[in-house]
């Protein structure tokens, strides 16, 4: 064997850290050069060379960890990070959160001149976007339009001559709902054309896109994604007095659109890669739907009905332009108030009818007069989700499909459409027995302003069909109907503790019948027995429950259906059962559970 082969030396690859990497460093020069370098002390040259090295090998496994621990989901670190793990995933990060919340609002009408009732011309509308603020500057935002002239809106005297006694003006109570932050315009400057431009927002605490305009007058509609064609617009309903349903939902094709990314403290405007002029708005639906071309095959593909066109420009890119973004920002520490502290008008937007036909000094009288209270507490969860919130929520997201498929599908959603195209209070989906096709049972209740159910509208359930058509499976049919309204009584007695007031104890179980059933039931929900005698023996002062009988309520101020409660009952005693395509309401608690003491 030549002499002067070259010597082979066993390198440990595990050694990471400073001074594993040190020591190692160390034995390889004693071991190779033995005569070149013999002081490793601190203060030697060597020593300098060897820990040069050394923090630099430290410093690459680190970010050689770093890097190989972002690139996966379970061990990602930066918040960040985790949400473009997340988008990947289809998981939508949702900006600054909000709170929701109820409040009472006031005018002075001045009174008509026959002297009965308000003058109809001065009653305005509030409009959508009105802002009420607190004394520390929480402000809020109205989502709806209010119109004063309801005839559901309570009508008082408020001012009264003083001579005759004749009725001056009148105030009008209204309720309308309201969400956390205020609005706020940015001018964003675009240059020339870029493919995929993504646009960071000046402004902070984003919580929503309202809308985005150029200068042209062009408007950009957010999408989900940016292969996505079609939105659904909000419609003013003009016969909303009638179906107390404000908007309408209509489909819209879009060619300028744009996603919006929510990181931790910024948020970016995602646009695609098309040029005005060069991009289809609609395609031709035969192409979609028949991809052949001049082939003697068909490929089977995908549809989807948001998007008919098949362009991969992804829309229209804005360029040598300027953007104007009207955004909704909240406070980023506290967006709570207690009851009571929402008590000023920031900027109301009112309207008029005939506005020009009017005086001057009797719309100013009305515009100044507005109020505002919020009568219970505004309150919500004002936090952003956690790192490890943000991954489960991944996790949950990731294997659902943006489609309805089961039954907890359709009703899950449902209870997504947006408020201001109509709310419901309950839904169930069922299986129609009678139809040998796929068709479900789509059974609907809303609720009035008291709190009682009633039949929902045909306004709020053509809304709901348009938006579970984006949905649905395309071999399903969906009839929207009404369930039946069981309406029960409550009969019971019971027998209460020596030395206890009875009357007192009394009350206490109709109290508690009366917030255990306060939440309402489901549709189809069978009603139990045995939870009204669980509930009156946890009444403190009560001996023992003797009877409890469950009784239809039929007459003129009920539904007027009802059902065979012995034949329904449980062989047990313990459940009534109740059919798929009804529900219990106990509409009035205050006389329909009644109780007897001994």
């Amino acid at each position: 064997m030549s002499k002067h082969q070259k010597k082979v030396v066993p390198i440990n690859y595990t050694n990471r850290e400073f001074e594993t990497i040190r020591n190692d460093l160390i034995e390889l020069a004693e071991r190779l050069y033995p005569d070149s370098f013999q002081d490793f002390s601190e203060a030697s040259f060597a020593s300098l060379m060897v820990d040069a090295v050394s923090y630099i090998g430290d410093q690459l496994s680190f970010y050689l960890d770093y890097n190989v621990n972002e690139a996966f989901l379970d061990t990602a670190y930066q918040y960040n990070n985790i949400l473009r793990h997340g988008r990947v995933m289809g998981y939508k990060h949702t900006g600054r959160p909000s709170t929701f919340g109820k409040t009472s609002m006031f005018i002075l009408v001045p009174a008509s001149p026959t002297g009965l009732g308000p003058d109809k011309d001065y009653i305005p509308v509030l409009k959508k976007g009105t802002q009420f603020s607190t004394a520390a500057k929480i402000h809020f935002t109205l989502m709806e339009n209010i119109d004063f002239s309801d005839p559901r809106h309570t009508v008082v005297v408020a001012r009264v001559d003083d001579s005759t006694g004749a009725p001056t003006h009148y105030a009008i109570k209204a309720y309308g709902n309201v969400i956390s932050g205020a609005f706020a315009t940015e001018k964003i400057n675009i240059g020339d054309y870029e493919r995929f431009r993504r646009v960071r927002l000046q402004t902070g605490n984003v919580s929503e896109i309202i809308s985005v305009f150029d200068e042209s007058g062009n408007e950009y509609f957010q999408v989900s994604y940016l292969a996505q064609d079609m939105v659904y617009k909000e419609v003013a309903n003009t016969n909303h007095k009638n179906d107390n349903v404000p908007s309408i939902i209509k489909p819209f094709l879009v060619s300028r659109k744009f996603v919006v990314e929510h990181e931790r403290q910024n948020t970016f405007l995602q646009f695609g890669s098309g040029k005005a002029g060069q991009t289809d708005v609609v395609a031709d639906p035969q192409s979609v739907a028949m991809d052949i071309f001049g082939k003697n095959y068909v490929t089977d593909t995908s549809f989807d009905p948001t998007r008919l066109s098949k362009n991969d420009s992804f829309g229209i890119v804005p360029s040598n332009t300027s953007l104007i973004v009207t955004l909704r920002t909240t406070n980023p520490i506290n967006s709570n108030v207690a009851a009571g502290q929402l008590n000023e008008v920031t900027t109301a937007l009112f309207q008029f009818k005939n506005q020009a036909n009017l005086v001057t000094s009797k719309l100013n009288t009305v515009r100044r007069s507005l109020e505002v209270n919020n009568e219970v507490p505004i309150i919500g969860d004002v936090t952003n989700p956690t790192s490890a919130e943000v991954k489960q929520r991944i996790y949950d997201t990731f294997p659902t499909q943006n489609r309805a498929v089961t039954q907890s599908d359709y009703e899950s959603i449902a209870y997504r459409m947006p408020g201001q195209f109509g709310s419901i209070k309950r839904c169930s989906v069922q299986r129609d027995p009678d139809s040998e096709k796929r068709n479900l049972n789509f059974y609907v209740i809303s609720e009035d302003p008291f709190g009682s159910l009633i039949e929902t509208n045909n306004t709020i359930k053509k809304n709901l069909k348009i938006w579970l058509n984006e949905f649905r499976m395309i071999n399903d049919t969906i009839d929207i109907l009404d369930p039946f309204i069981l309406n029960f009584g409550i009969v019971f007695s019971i027998k209460t503790k020596s030395g206890v007031d009875k009357y007192g104890t009394l009350q206490q179980c109709v109290s508690a019948l009366t917030e255990h059933y306060e939440e309402g039931f489901f549709i189809g929900e069978s009603f139990s027995v045995s939870e009204i005698y669980a509930k009156l023996k946890s009444i403190e002062g009560v001996l023992d429950v003797l009877k409890v009988k469950v009784v239809n309520k039929t007459d003129t101020s009920y539904s007027g259906a009802s059902i065979d409660i012995d034949k329904n009952t449980s062989p047990d005693g313990n459940m009534i059962v109740i059919p798929k395509n009804a529900i219990v309401e106990i509409k009035f608690p205050g006389t329909d559970i009644v109780g007897t003491a001994r």
